[in-house]
């Protein structure tokens, strides 16, 4: 009787998203996907098969079993139950998709925002961003302080990357998730030789920001005294950019003057506006420009001075 009513109880609804292909991109529910493969046919995804263990109710009967050990009459009526799947359609406007799996994404851990575009924007764009986000030059200017559980790294490496491709006093998006959204579709287009030129660009970029600023990189310093702050993702887009845009010789020179760049840094820091641009509201238009701009001139003083 236990049995039968547990292989009644409905599997939480599963949402997907399609594509131009009509293949389906799964937003929630992935891992039940992948515990039922690989109970059920553990060799479709080239992982070990799952032995039933800790069974509150059947644990005499099937506690240490595989799939293949069930009865065939379970094994069957396993095979036979229906998944349920909310399907959103090829054509859906992206920031309609991404508004209504961010607001069905309520169940259990939700998804962080790139975790959301990670599964609705497929292409070279993922792989991209990993390759990234695990390069050591990340890590070490970085401190291996961004932990990667929520895509959290793969965020900060898009964020250079969207104003390596759009120029930042361009900048007019009203929403910055569908800005950052936008520049993984952009991402996609790129051919081979243009993402390694970016992608060394980015480690470059990394490796002088830690020959700079050492462990502070990315981090608000106000005071010499003041003790390590946490990385800051509008400080990380703005000082990569700024530095991605000088010259070879330029970057050498502002590695040879750090002392400096660190001094401008702080004195910068008592600057209102540009401290709010990068603490409140950090997606707006305005405050987008003008971190932007006041952190270029930072760089390009001491880089041209």
């Amino acid at each position: 009787m236990i049995e039968s009513l547990l292989l009644r109880i409905p599997l939480p609804t599963l949402y997907a998203a399609e594509d131009e292909q009509e293949n389906w991109a799964i937003v929630d529910g992935i891992q039940r996907l992948t515990t039922i493969t690989r109970f059920i046919s553990p060799e479709l995804i080239e992982e070990a098969p799952l032995r039933l263990s800790g069974l509150e109710y059947l644990g005499n009967s099937f506690n240490g079993m595989v799939y293949d050990d069930l009865p065939a009459r379970l094994k069957r009526r396993l095979r036979e139950t229906e998944l349920v799947v909310h399907l959103i359609r090829h054509g859906t406007p992206q920031e309609v998709k991404f508004n209504i799996f961010a607001r069905i994404n309520t169940g259990g851990l939700p998804l962080s925002s790139q975790e959301l575009r990670h599964a609705l924007i497929p292409g070279q764009a993922r792989n991209f961003l990993r390759d990234l986000a695990a390069s050591d030059a990340f890590k070490v200017a970085t401190t291996y302080s961004i932990r990667d559980e929520r895509m959290a790294d793969r965020e900060m490496v898009l964020r250079f990357v969207a104003f390596r491709l759009n120029e930042p006093e361009e900048f007019r998006a009203y929403d910055f998730d569908r800005f950052l959204g936008d520049a993984m579709r952009q991402i996609n287009t790129l051919s081979r030789r243009k993402l390694d030129r970016l992608g060394e660009e980015f480690v470059a970029v990394m490796n002088t920001a830690a020959e700079i600023f050492g462990d502070d990189a990315f981090r608000k310093r106000y005071r010499e005294q003041d003790a390590r702050m946490p990385i800051n993702k509008a400080l990380f887009e703005t000082v990569s950019v700024a530095i991605a845009s000088l010259a070879d010789s330029e970057r050498r020179r502002c590695v040879d003057r750090a002392t400096e760049i660190r001094a401008r840094m702080m004195v910068l820091m008592q600057d209102r506006v540009f401290e709010s641009s990068i603490s409140q509201g950090t997606g707006d238009i305005a405050k987008v420009r003008y971190r932007f701009m006041a952190m270029e001139r930072v760089f390009q003083e001491v880089a041209r001075g």
